[in-house]
């Protein structure tokens, strides 16, 4: 490990300073959940979500803001539409290293979630043992790019710049590398379900059946495509962010995926 376990800290991934923090054990010490946030997401905006896994489940938690957001260093702009597919492979690996990471499950949330799924589908690396993909995207969805134009008009005639300030030292930088990428012409054509496709870990799928920015069309292409097992949990009344809009049911689900986990990993095999 090359970085302090700690609550506040700063790493070096992808050319960029990125914020991160730490809860619970460190990775010699128990399991890691390695949280990756969403579009707009950022180290504070997971608010107690991650002391509540770290006391629910006893893994460590880690977790960080990607180039662009909260108060790591901007991003470089435009970003390439295929964002979320060079966090997975070129940046996600190197903040694994600095953290020392040798056991646990990734952890994402929209953006994040794809990016998690993408890093299990294209990178071979045993030390992650599963996913908990929360509101994933694997392909555009209509309803989706309507509110992604909406979120537009809020952030240059709404507040929403002005509250996106409070948590991000450059609000116009995470904003715009977001949106600028999903409402570009050719964004409507992307489409990274084929990762599914090479997942051989079991996942845990978290979505909210009022999701503004995905149907649960999202999950049944993982379920469907998935060589590994794929539990579900669809929650009524829930919008895009289950871990805010319902997190003491998401907080068990997880703690209960991990603790199945753990059983499975410590059950000695058969012998013939």
């Amino acid at each position: 490990m090359t970085v302090e376990w700690t609550e506040n800290g700063r790493l070096t991934a992808g050319g960029k300073a990125l914020e991160y923090a730490c809860f619970g054990p460190a990775p010699d010490k128990a399991p890691t959940l390695v949280l990756l946030h969403e579009g707009l997401g950022a180290v504070a905006l997971w608010r107690d979500f991650p002391q509540a896994l770290a006391k629910a489940t006893g893994f460590g938690v880690f977790v960080y803001s990607r180039a662009g957001y909260g108060q790591s260093d901007p991003a470089d702009l435009p970003r390439p539409l295929g964002y979320m597919t060079r966090e997975a492979v070129d940046v996600l690996p190197q903040v694994l290293e600095e953290i020392g990471f040798q056991r646990g499950v990734l952890v994402g949330h929209s953006d994040g979630a794809t990016i998690a799924a993408i890093y299990a589908g294209s990178v071979s690396d045993a030390r992650v043992r599963a996913l908990v993909l929360m509101a994933p995207h694997f392909f555009t969805e209509e309803a989706g790019l309507a509110e992604i134009a909406k979120a537009k008009a809020g952030f240059e005639t709404g507040d929403l710049r002005e509250k996106m300030a409070r948590y991000h030292r450059d609000p116009d930088n995470a904003f715009l590398g977001w949106n600028d990428s999903w409402l570009h012409p050719d964004f409507k054509d992307w489409n990274v379900a084929d990762v599914i496709d090479y997942l051989r870990i079991p996942a845990l799928a978290v979505q909210g059946r009022d999701d503004q920015y995905g149907t649960l069309a999202q999950i049944e292409e993982l379920d469907s495509r998935s060589y590994a097992p794929v539990e579900t949990l669809i929650l009524d009344d829930c919008r895009h962010s289950p871990h805010l809009d319902q997190p003491e049911r998401v907080v068990a689900g997880i703690a209960a995926f991990c603790a199945r986990l753990e059983r499975i990993e410590a059950a000695e095999p058969e012998v013939a």
